[in-house]
């Protein structure tokens, strides 16, 4: 027989969808839920097809992917339940869903470019821009010097200068 790993996407469906469904369940405690996070594992899988032949254990493979989508999931209810808060206690606006809707969007391109920085500036650049520590205080806080700190901000600065300019490319090819 055949090593699995070897088998098209079709067949590690076949051979683990259940078992992937059922180890879902018990982390998130809703089948709906599963089953669709099951489906957007499958759905990566389809998109990284040339690299399964490398995989000698699928469902180890499954579960990291499985576990990213959780953790991608949760990051995104969280983010958005700290923006349901923030709006909460406020004072009552006009805000439709469509625009509530796109502010989530932003905030959530926002969070996933702050992720792909080292932690460090990620941290310092949090601790600035929410928190409005100075330079130096966010140097404490990290046992970093004060320079580092400038390296970190003007790292994240860059980043966010790039998201703004895909923002706008965006709303001018639309």
């Amino acid at each position: 027989m055949a090593d699995s790993s070897h088998l098209p996407v079709t067949h590690w469906y076949q051979a683990h969808h259940h078992w992937l469904c059922c180890w879902l369940n018990k982390k998130v405690g809703c089948t709906h839920h599963a089953a669709d996070l099951a489906q957007d594992t499958f759905v990566k899988l389809l998109l990284k097809q040339e690299a399964l032949q490398h995989v000698y254990t699928p469902r180890i493979y499954l579960l990291q992917i499985a576990k990213g989508l959780m953790i991608d999931q949760w990051r995104r209810q969280a983010l958005e339940q700290s923006y349901l808060n923030a709006l909460s206690q406020e004072e009552p606006a006009c805000i439709s869903q469509e625009q509530q809707a796109m502010i989530t969007e932003a905030l959530l391109e926002v969070d996933a470019m702050l992720s792909r920085l080292n932690p460090k500036a990620k941290a310092a650049f949090l601790l600035a821009q929410i928190h409005g520590f100075q330079y130096q205080e966010i140097a404490v806080r990290l046992a970093v010097s004060e320079r580092m700190v400038k390296k970190y901000m003007a790292t994240a600065m860059m980043h966010c200068l790039l998201l703004r300019r895909q923002w706008q490319d965006e709303r001018q090819t639309s």
